[in-house]
């Protein structure tokens, strides 16, 4: 399996909020856009609404072990950012890996 790499800077971001296509669900909020660069990229954001610290931790640990149990099925390199909802760090995670694998499918990421 491939490790993909992180988004870390803000213009990309931006550049998949306002150009890439996204899929919203209880859960999770999903954006997505070609990369130009070799391989998959991640992003993940958790703000204070969802809780404290630990809460938003774990609500982004939930959300990278979705992704890596997808990851290998993706077509493709792709840019991903995923935003973790009040729900995402009180559900368990093969809640997550179903909505991801949704968004996933309705945005002709994987078959």
């Amino acid at each position: 399996m491939v490790k993909s790499k992180t988004l870390k800077e803000n213009k990309d971001f931006r550049r998949l909020y306002y150009k890439g296509k996204s899929r919203a669900s209880s859960c999770i909020v999903t954006y997505a856009s070609k990369s130009g660069a070799k391989g998959t990229r991640i992003g993940i954001t958790a703000s204070k609404k969802i809780g404290c610290a630990v809460e938003r931790n774990r609500a982004k640990r939930v959300i990278r072990a979705a992704f890596s149990q997808l990851e290998g099925r993706i077509n493709g390199s792709y840019d991903f950012v995923f935003v973790a909802r009040t729900k995402t760090s009180k559900v368990k995670m093969q809640k997550v890996l179903e909505q991801m694998e949704q968004h996933f499918k309705a945005l002709g990421v994987i078959d």
